[in-house]
């Protein structure tokens, strides 16, 4: 995926109120930006660190563009726009390179499913019938000297509520999975941070015991453009 328009080059000044972000280009320009992200950005961002934009042209939105990407304090590039994983999770699904979910012939996005009113990020129909629930979740937490990425940054009773609900319908002989697309480079795997959510990490397990295929699949990502590449470890607790 090629960013479009072209991202431009920044430095946060601050994040606040969650969605908003001050910001200095290049120019010397100040300016405040949608944030697109709800968690904490835990280790993906400080003040005074390199950020890359795109800059809006509507004249109605009330700010001047969009956070994308953050050069974190570990010296990595993270996609903080966690809106973007569902699309380059589906561009990956198309072009093949998740060699798990190969051979569908059709893809639903945001299926009502389950018994707690959830919508699944999609639903892969196979020619012998079958149907995949495939749940997409955004990972951009890293730390200082290790390659393992964790998720989540905060604790997510809606990401344990997905869990629930892939278990649920892995017991009844269902195809479920759930993918961790990691938005941050050089990351060879991805662990459960029970350290943030120990009800996440624990209800991960169950899945997982219970038959929801869990998978990690890294991206490249450069200022021009970012694509999911390959497969990675995922680190359960045993």
């Amino acid at each position: 995926m090629q960013f479009d328009p072209p991202l431009e080059e920044a430095i946060l000044i601050k994040r606040y109120k969650r969605f908003l972000a001050d910001i200095k280009t290049a120019t010397g320009e100040i300016l405040t930006i949608h944030c697109p992200n709800t968690g904490s950005m835990l280790n993906c961002m400080s003040e005074g660190c390199r950020i890359w934009f795109s800059r809006s042209t509507d004249p109605k939105r009330k700010s001047a563009g969009s956070w994308t990407l953050s050069e974190t304090p570990q010296g990595r590039l993270a996609c903080v726009n966690t809106h973007l994983a569902n699309k380059l999770v589906e561009e990956a699904l198309q072009r093949g390179v998740i060699k798990e979910l190969l051979g569908f012939n059709q893809l639903r996005r945001e299926v009502k499913y389950g018994q707690e009113n959830s919508r699944i990020d999609f639903c892969l129909d196979y020619p012998n019938k079958t149907t995949t629930y495939l749940e997409v979740k955004s990972v951009t937490l890293g730390y200082d000297n290790s390659d393992i990425a964790a998720f989540p940054d905060a604790v997510t009773s809606r990401g344990s509520k997905h869990l629930r609900e892939l278990a649920e319908l892995a017991k009844q002989g269902t195809n479920t999975v759930l993918l961790y697309c990691v938005n941050l480079t050089n990351i060879s795997a991805v662990r459960a941070c029970k350290e943030i959510d120990a009800n996440y990490a624990k209800t991960l397990q169950l899945a997982h015991q219970a038959g929801v295929k869990i998978l990690a699949y890294s991206c490249n990502i450069t200022p021009q453009e970012i694509a999911v590449t390959k497969s990675i470890e995922v680190i359960l607790d045993s």
